[in-house]
């Protein structure tokens, strides 16, 4: 048996396990945890998980898209990626093949607010899993060939992605939506921005941005807690103590009336669109009464949207909603996809569903369904210990702590028929909406003023978003 299969069979263990018990009390209790805060400034979070013996680690550093310099959008992404792929004492093929060899995983990713890196280990390689983490992570050299060689393999994804618009309207969307504020930046750049950022222009922006005092470590599985956090002061306390770069992004203001972007793509034979609007933060009070109703209108495959769009109209494979819960403000959209011939119906009816969502909410029995469905859909997020590390992780770095499972089931139970009909008038707008299409404009030009007095045009192939 190879050393990935033992761990896959220890992760369905795990979630064996863990799911029972779950199911025995009726109720959501995240396990225990320790927190210490390193003298340097870094959070350490230490929960133990002993079931099988697997070491997990989520790092969330304040290290996102929104500090990526004007011109240069993309180096936060691009860092995090070539943390792996050089350091003070390993190559990247030194990295890999002591990671292979361990049977180990190292990833590393950014999103608009943060970096985030995972990692995890068998308990017997726990030694040299932590210190490849702590290599990548304290001392990567940004090798400039490596460096010029993903910038070019980045900048022909992104041209590649726009073969497919599917994967780049939301790019269009955040960009059109947000307009100067820095969540319509591309988390990924764009074909001008990411071929222009140097080795120079990585190493400034780590040398800025990757701080103890605005990182937060997860470690999650088989260890004892006051031993980790010996070996984790040990490593991580020579880092040089350094406050986190200032990271106070404001909301941005909500697009009022409407107006609509259309993303000419002359060979589709579909439009793809997203509406919406500016959406809530992770913080947001009434977050749980959003996921019930957004759960109803397009949360699910049984929701308003995709049973009007699909399953009763056939115009479309799937339509779905969702809010991005960012630091700040993230966006609500409605998303779908429909043939050329067909864009009008389906924009239509997209529409009149949210009409009908606003104007006659739901009922008891469509409360009733949205809880219970809930209830059973999140407990395998919290099961094993990768899941329990990017959960704890999350939380804190966003200032939250084990409240927010804790009481998620009481939450649920506590909503009411009024807080649905509060929730639906203030987060889910009609008037006041953005609309993308990204499509044939020789086919969909005509209609696009149906739908907003305002309409903005752009090429596809233009770089930039």
């Amino acid at each position: 048996m190879t050393r990935t299969i033992r761990i896959l069979c220890s992760l369905l263990t795990a979630a064996a396990i863990a799911a029972p018990a779950i199911a025995q009390t009726g109720s959501l209790k995240l396990p225990p945890y320790k927190k210490v805060i390193l003298r340097n400034g870094m959070t350490v979070l230490l929960m133990e998980q002993r079931e099988v013996p697997l070491v997990s680690f989520n790092v969330l550093t304040k290290a996102g898209s929104v500090h990526d310099p004007s011109g240069k959008e993309g180096v936060a992404s691009m860092t995090a990626a070539l943390l792996r792929k050089g350091t003070a004492t390993r190559s990247a093929d030194d990295f890999s093949a002591q990671l292979d060899f361990i049977g180990g995983s190292f990833g590393a990713g950014a999103s608009q607010d943060a970096t985030v890196i995972s990692a995890e280990f068998m308990k017997k390689d726990l030694a040299k899993g932590l210190e490849l983490v702590a290599d990548a992570m304290l001392q990567p050299s940004f090798p400039e060939a490596e460096v010029k060689k993903l910038a070019a393999q980045r900048v022909d994804g992104i041209k590649s992605a726009k073969d497919r618009a599917a994967g780049v309207i939301g790019q269009y969307f955040n960009a059109y939506l947000y307009g100067k504020h820095p969540y319509a930046r591309p988390a990924g750049g764009d074909e001008t921005s990411v071929a222009s950022i140097t080795r120079e222009d990585v190493a400034k922006f780590y040398e800025a941005n990757y701080t103890p005092g605005g990182t937060v470590m997860a470690v999650v599985g088989d260890f004892d807690a006051a031993e980790m956090a010996k070996q984790l002061a040990a490593v991580f306390g020579a880092w040089p103590a350094k406050a986190a770069p200032p990271a106070a992004v404001a909301d941005a203001p909500e697009v009022k009336g409407r107006r609509l972007l259309l993303v000419d793509k002359p060979d589709s034979t579909q439009t793809y669109f997203r509406i919406g609007n500016i959406g809530i933060a992770r913080s947001n009070p009434d977050r749980v009464p959003i996921e019930i109703v957004n759960t109803l209108f397009g949360g699910r495959f049984t929701s308003m949207i995709n049973t009007e769009l699909r399953i009763k109209s056939g115009l479309t494979y799937g339509a779905n909603s969702g809010f991005a819960e960012w630091k700040a403000k993230g966006p609500f959209f409605v998303n779908s996809y429909t043939g050329n011939a067909t864009t009008e119906k389906a924009l239509d009816m997209t529409l009149d569903v949210l009409k009908r969502l606003r104007e006659k909410g739901i009922s008891d029995d469509d409360l009733k369904s949205a809880k219970a469905y809930l209830k059973g859909q999140f407990p395998p997020d919290i099961e094993t210990s990768d899941q329990l590390a990017g959960v704890l992780s999350e939380l804190v770095f966003n200032g939250l702590d084990e409240r927010e499972i804790n009481t998620y089931y009481a939450k649920i139970d506590a909503v009411t028929m009024a807080d649905v009909n509060r929730v639906i008038k203030q987060y889910f707008p009609l008037d006041n909406l953005v609309i993308v299409l990204v499509g044939k404009a020789s086919e969909i030009e005509g209609l696009a003023k149906k739908y907003a007095p305002v309409v903005d045009r752009k090429s596809i192939s233009a770089p930039g978003f």
